[in-house]
């Protein structure tokens, strides 16, 4: 490996002219060239801000105060221009349709060709040569808002790469993603870094997603600090993860659980890497003492789908012949690809769509008849975005919007307003401006303003999406505490862990269709399913197969009743 860094940080500190402390402090870091790192962290740990302090959105787009020295190929950052530094560093940005320029594809890709005069032949060539290179050439005709999210993301990755950059910069690659195009993300990322010279960097707080395949080092950071600079087999085997916050790969938890020792001999980092031969005999007598729980019983039907299908255009279904029963008080996931109807399905039960055929009923009253703000009375909605729910400036003014454009007295008001806040966590902020929130608290105040109209059912479009370990943890036991009210929850949701951890049943989509609906761990251990809906199998199913244990199916469901029977000891 080259003796001399690429990128090279030194004392550096950085603080925005908006905050009153710095945002890093006295960063140390040196990357080599050809190096894969991945830097994870809590949210408000700095990631993002280092990630712009590399790519030059700081200091030329984001103002601040700087000491202490960055260099990237020996040549000091503050004395470059943004474009020079963007033909070192090349970034590939969370949000793909931010990056978009090109009416098509290939004009995209060739878009930083274009504004270096590159001949028109020449362009086409390299265009073609790249777009090989990430599996695109077979849509260069196509518009870059028409793709997949994994499409897009490979678009812009194309885009990057056409311009031989020596870096390049990943930023939450996995954030909008369904479980497998995020698999595929993390292989074509590994793809170009086997196959080229360049330098990888990936930030992203879905460490277990990343470790799916090699990286060389890890840089956890919290308060703007880093705090370790390991392989992955030497992090995962500390404590550092717990410690700050940061989600450790489930089969690492279940390897604890069963009482394992786990030490960097082991190789723990990758699932495929670690070795299992001492370790066997120990995780499969756990995995025969676990207690089975009692089977719940059968409560009533609280919405009922009969038959139904649904067209936007009269042409093509998105919806057909589902049928689906959920029970009074259940935590249900539904789950699928992009485009599989599970945000239709959820539009047709609020009565934002009206079905082509089928019935949908409420404790088995037909709700045909029943207009927008009817159904509003007992089904709540909370969007994926709490940005787009949110009209008020005042905390207290949102939550209380509903109740007052249906006429309720002020002090009934005020009373629901201040038990839909306390249930939420959030009465220390009822006069607060919602503009002082994280985006957290929003999604909390999004979800009090649906509370406090007393649903009966509540409907969460990706409740942990973009949210850190933490946070994530936060909104998911305070749903199941709202679930323990009687409340029923339906999740819309790509996030695998949250189905398995949380939710009893999943229910799986594909091309309009239901194709499953059963417990999570038979979802996230049938490989046809996961093929069909864009699923990824749970590295439990993996450690199974590995130690010897046959059933993988019930090996994944022991380790979930295990999980809740140690979260159920800690509440006590």
């Amino acid at each position: 490996m080259n003796k001399d860094p690429i990128i090279e940080f030194k004392d550096f500190t950085f603080k925005y002219y908006s905050q009153a402390e710095p945002t890093l402090h006295n960063i140390n870091l040196k990357i080599y060239p050809g190096e894969k790192i991945l830097i994870v962290g809590p949210s408000g740990s700095g990631k993002s801000t280092l990630g712009h302090c590399l790519n030059g959105l700081i200091p030329f787009s984001y103002r601040g105060d700087i000491s202490g020295s960055l260099k990237v190929k020996g040549l000091e950052t503050s004395e470059l221009d943004i474009f020079n530094l963007s033909k070192i560093v090349g970034t590939v940005l969370q949000d793909s349709d931010g990056q978009f320029v090109g009416l098509t594809v290939a004009e995209d890709i060739a878009f930083a060709l274009e504004n270096d005069m590159v001949p028109t032949e020449e362009m086409k060539e390299r265009v073609k040569d790249v777009s090989r290179i990430v599996d695109m050439d077979g849509f260069l005709t196509h518009s870059p808002y028409d793709l997949s999210g994994g499409q897009k993301q490979r678009t812009a990755l194309a885009g990057v790469m056409i311009d031989d950059v020596e870096i390049l910069l990943f930023d939450e690659p996995l954030a909008n993603l369904d479980p497998a195009t995020g698999k595929t993300a993390i292989e074509v990322i590994d793809r170009i870094h086997r196959e080229g010279q360049e330098t990888i960097i990936i930030i992203e707080h879905r460490l277990e997603d990343v470790l799916h395949r090699h990286v060389d080092r890890v840089i956890v950071l919290n308060d703007g600090r880093i705090l370790a600079d390991l392989d992955p087999h030497e992090l995962v085997s500390s404590q550092i993860l717990i410690d700050n916050g940061i989600r450790e790969p489930l089969y690492i938890t279940a390897l604890k659980y069963a009482g394992v020792e786990v030490t960097k001999d082991m190789m723990p980092g990758h699932i495929w890497s670690l070795k299992t031969e001492a370790i066997s005999q120990k995780v499969s007598s756990w995995f025969r003492s676990i207690e089975k729980p009692e089977t719940p019983r059968k409560r009533d039907s609280i919405l009922k789908i009969e038959d139904l299908s649904f067209s936007y255009d009269k042409r093509r279904q998105v919806l057909k012949n589902i049928n689906i029963d959920i029970e009074e008080g259940e935590m249900v996931a539904i789950v699928g690809k992009n485009g599989a109807g599970k945000s239709t399905l959820a539009k047709l039960i609020c009565g934002f769509e009206r079905p082509v055929e089928g019935r949908l009923l409420y404790r088995g009253e037909d709700m045909e008849d029943y207009s927008i703000k009817e159904r509003a009375e007992f089904i709540g909605y909370v969007m994926q975005n709490p940005n787009q729910m949110i009209s008020k400036n005042l905390i207290y003014d949102e939550v209380a919007l509903g109740l007052r454009l249906r006429n309720v007295d002020e002090d009934e008001i005020k009373s629901r307003v201040e038990k839909a806040l306390e249930i939420c966590g959030l009465s220390p902020f009822i006069n607060w401006p919602i503009s002082a929130l994280s985006y957290g608290q929003k999604k909390r105040v999004t979800i009090a303003s649906i509370l406090v109209l007393d649903p009966k059912i509540l409907i969460l479009d990706e409740p942990t999406a973009g949210q850190d370990y933490r946070h994530y943890s936060e909104i998911m036991d305070f749903l199941r505490e709202i679930n323990d009210l009687g409340i029923t929850i339906i999740f819309i949701t790509h996030d695998m862990h949250l189905m398995l951890e949380y939710t009893t049943r999943a229910i799986v989509l594909s091309e309009g269709e239901v194709i499953q609906d059963a417990r999570p761990s038979d979802v996230l251990t049938d490989q046809e399913v996961i093929k069909s809906a864009n699923l990824k199998e749970t590295s439990l199913y993996n450690l199974a197969q590995m130690v010897g244990i046959e059933d993988e199916t019930e090996f994944v469901q022991g380790f979930i009743d295990y999980e809740r029977s140690v979260r159920l000891k800690d509440e006590e």
